[in-house]
């Protein structure tokens, strides 16, 4: 399924109508260029999950923890690995059914992980994004 976004706005919408779909326990791994909408779409995830914190990317500290209705785990994997990187920063402490992961260029993971992850892409063009599920 593919939507297309043509403001910041609408890609936080469609987070935000992604993250009301979320139960706990899942793994979604954003793939998409600097600039794609990574970061906004896993705001509007926050928002619907009730995080009250400000979001940023987590490019410098890797890993951010914030609390909701759920928690939510938001990591840059720009700089790592693989699964042994991952692991390194804790994320196995929050492998569980209140917690929804959300990674940022998953793509650069190069190992197979030892768990499933929805990949969902993001498409820079002239004029908007291709956000594809």
């Amino acid at each position: 399924m593919q939507h297309i976004t043509k403001t910041e706005k609408e890609t936080y919408s469609l987070g935000k109508e992604f993250g009301e779909s979320l139960k706990g326990g899942e793994i979604i791994g954003l793939i998409g260029d600097l600039g794609a909408g990574k970061t906004s779409f896993t705001k509007g995830i926050a928002n619907a999950l009730g995080v009250k914190n400000i979001i940023t990317s987590p490019t410098f500290v890797i890993m951010k923890v914030y609390e909701g209705r759920k928690k939510l785990v938001h990591i840059d994997a720009y700089r790592l690995t693989g699964y042994n990187d991952l692991r390194a920063i804790g994320l196995e402490d929050h492998l569980n059914n209140n917690t929804i992961i959300v990674i940022e260029w998953a793509d650069k993971l190069k190992e197979e992980l030892p768990f499933t992850i929805k990949n969902i892409t993001f498409e820079i063009t002239d004029d908007s994004r291709i956000i594809s599920f």
